[in-house]
């Protein structure tokens, strides 16, 4: 139960930041935002392939970006009122820090550079 709320508040939250312009969204603009320094935290699809699960969690590391594998491609979009995205970044820290908190408290998700967390046997 804690998990489906958790995941509603997740998706609330990435709504709110897409409608204050503070996600990116879409691989090359999650991309750049890495590398300029605007990405406070990076969420990727738990769907997405293996090559873009990869590519996300070797640039996280190197540029110190917090990384998080979670949701469907659908509900990330859904969210964000779009079409389905592989990707995001959010650019402000304030909904990063929130974001944060509510995804480590999920059963299962992955940390900034791909290990698993508060797995639940």
């Amino acid at each position: 139960m804690a998990a489906e709320t958790n995941s509603k508040k997740i998706f609330s939250l990435l709504g709110l930041a897409a409608r204050g312009r503070r996600v990116v969204s879409g691989e090359f603009m999650t991309e750049r935002a890495v590398k300029d320094g605007s990405a406070a935290l990076v969420m990727v699809s738990s769907e997405a392939s293996d090559n873009t699960c990869k590519m996300f969690r070797n640039m996280c590391k190197f540029y110190d970006v917090p990384l998080y594998f979670f949701g469907s491609k659908e509900e990330l979009g859904h969210a964000m009122g779009k079409e389905m995205r592989a990707s995001l970044a959010v650019t402000d820290e304030g909904f990063a820090k929130s974001l944060m908190k509510y995804l480590e408290d999920m059963p299962v998700t992955q940390d900034r550079y791909g290990e698993f967390k508060n797995m639940e046997d």
